[in-house]
């Protein structure tokens, strides 16, 4: 008898849910850098351990918006936290609660939510801190459990498919069993552009960029054409991506080709454009045009 459950993983921004997603399915589906609000919109993973489907729910940080995008992604999380078989509440070892923390615990109770509490980077800090961590959290939500994990480097996820064990419901898998995400080719594309631009480009800017993929096709060799466009808030910020004699721009595309053939399986001809569109993460109308609409 095969079994499935959905599962939300939440936590601030930079807490590692992307990361624990990886390396979970075992392969990229979700973009990561070091900047805050990575993730902007909720991706759909699959796992399936033994005969269990976990589908596991990616959500941004949780943060304070401070535009109509930002409202959005938090939104997302929100929603996210209900209608599911359990929450993943990802933490840094910290042994204090922070706004974001706060206010997740609060929507956990809302919710009525069964929720595992995930100390991440665990490789970073001297284990008995932990112990004082756990007594924060534990004061402050009933979580069915408590794990240490490092999904950087794979401890305690083991334990952590065992424990979600529990969640998982009898009756067919909600995804085909060689599925790893829902996402469409070009919407994974497109974000691992978004991630070199991250990588690249420092303060504000990578921050006010969207990727449209303009163009998706496959020769017959086997070979995908494909064209993008980089879309930035500011003039001036557009000259920076392109970067003297366009060496910036030829960076970014260079990396993310190698990233898009490791996750096509084949070669690709990578094209890029940049072009302005001032606020648009304060345009209701840029922000549908880019798929950020309600879930």
């Amino acid at each position: 008898m095969t079994k499935s459950a959905m599962i939300t993983i939440c936590g601030r921004p930079n807490a590692g849910k992307s990361t624990l997603t990886n390396a979970l399915v075992g392969e990229k589906v979700a973009i990561v850098s070091p900047k805050p609000q990575t993730t902007r919109n909720r991706i759909t993973a699959i796992v399936n351990h033994g005969d269990t489907q976990f589908v596991l729910l990616d959500t941004p940080g949780f943060h304070k918006p401070k535009t109509r995008l930002g409202d959005y992604m938090v939104n997302v999380v929100r929603e996210s936290v209900s209608d599911v078989d359990c929450v993943l509440l990802m933490v840094e070892p910290v042994a204090s609660l922070g706004p974001q923390e706060e206010a997740l615990i609060e929507r956990l109770k809302q919710a009525g939510a069964p929720a595992i509490l995930l100390i991440n980077k665990i490789d970073t800090v001297d284990k008995a801190r932990l112990l004082e961590v756990m007594a924060v959290y534990s004061a402050a939500y009933d979580f069915d459990a408590i794990l240490p994990i490092s999904a950087k480097t794979g401890d305690g996820l083991d334990e952590l498919l065992n424990e979600l064990e529990k969640y998982a419901v009898e009756g067919p898998h909600l995804f085909p069993d060689d599925m790893i995400t829902d996402q469409p080719e070009r919407q994974i594309c497109a974000e691992l552009v978004r991630e070199k631009l991250l990588k690249c480009l420092d303060k504000e800017i990578p921050h006010g960029t969207a990727v449209e993929v303009t163009k998706f096709s496959e020769r017959d060799n086997g070979i995908i054409d494909l064209e993008v466009t980089i879309f930035c808030e500011k003039d001036s910020h557009k000259g920076i991506i392109i970067g003297k004699k366009g060496a910036m721009l030829k960076k970014i595309g260079e990396l993310a080709r190698l990233d898009i053939e490791a996750f096509m399986g084949t070669k690709v001809n990578l094209q890029t454009w940049v072009k302005v569109k001032e606020n648009w993460r304060d345009s209701m109308a840029s922000l549908r045009n880019f798929g950020f609409t309600e879930q």
